[in-house]
């Protein structure tokens, strides 16, 4: 399991991370079917470089051709005038292997919880700050995920 293999990964170059998105809403309890595992990090230079050091390592590529100090320098820039929300990372062997570094949202700001998933703990977004998180966007898919997300 990629998610889990991720997960292993990020732990072991010692980088805070949670998992949000369509899967923290799923390891929540809500059904939801989602390809890509949204990661948010802290908002740091080195966190930025760790995480990209990191998923190359697991063989996946930046969709762009940017460095993470880059991305960490121009991110607000990135975000208002690119509309650049994540930084993504795919594995051009297998395209199921898609990571979204979010440059919304820096870890700080958020409560997360772990779970435990086939024995390993995984940190995950809390569902009050995943909520927050999802009404920010609006997005049709982000509202069906709040009214699921509510009933557990």
């Amino acid at each position: 399991m990629f998610l889990l293999k991720l997960v292993n990964a990020l732990k072991k170059s010692r980088l805070r991370y949670a998992i949000a998105g369509g899967y923290a809403v799923a390891l929540h309890g809500a059904v939801r079917g989602t390809v890509d595992i949204d990661l948010v990090i802290q908002h740091k230079e080195r966190d930025f470089i760790k995480v990209a050091d990191t998923l190359k390592k697991l063989g996946l590529a930046s969709r762009l051709p940017i460095s993470a100090k880059e991305v960490f320098q121009f991110k607000e820039e990135y975000k208002e005038k690119r509309n650049l929300l994540a930084w993504s990372f795919v594995n051009s062997n297998n395209p199921t292997e898609l990571v979204d570094v979010l440059l919304t949202d820096d870890l700080n700001t958020l409560k997360t919880k772990s779970i435990y998933l086939e024995g390993h703990p995984v940190s995950i977004v809390s569902k009050p700050s995943l909520i927050k998180m999802k009404q920010r966007s609006g997005r049709a898919q982000d509202i069906e995920d709040i009214r699921a997300l509510k009933k557990i």
